[in-house]
C-alpha cells in the first residue's frame, strides 16, 4: 500500500468532491478514508488514499491535483503519508 494524504481547501461550491473523486477513479487511486466540512462558506476536505494501483508517480499525481485545484478555484495538496506524519508530529 502506498498511502497519500490529500487536502482540499477553498470557497465552497458545487462539484468539488465529484471532480476530485473523478480524478482519483480515472487514475486507479483508492479512497481509504475521507472527512469533509464546510465552515462559514469554506470547504475543507482531507482524504487518505492508496496510490499503489496508479501508473503515475507521486509527483505527477500531486501536480495534476494542484492543477485541478486551480481550475476549480480551490487549493489541493498531496503529500506522502510518511512525510505528512513526520511534519505533523508533536
Amino acid at each position: 500500500m502506498k498511502k497519500t494524504i490529500i487536502t482540499v481547501v477553498g470557497k465552497d461550491q458545487v462539484g468539488i468532491i465529484a471532480k476530485v473523486c473523478n480524478y482519483l477513479a480515472a487514475n486507479n487511486i483508492n479512497i481509504l478514508d475521507i472527512s469533509q466540512t464546510v465552515m462559514q462558506g469554506y470547504f475543507n476536505m482531507m482524504m487518505l488514499v492508496d496510490t499503489i494501483a496508479s501508473e503515475k508517480h507521486h509527483a505527477e499525481i500531486a501536480n495534476e491535483l494542484a492543477e485541478l485545484g486551480n481550475e476549480i478555484g480551490v487549493q489541493i495538496k498531496a503529500q506522502r503519508d510518511e512525510i505528512f506524519n513526520m511534519m505533523h508530529r508533536i
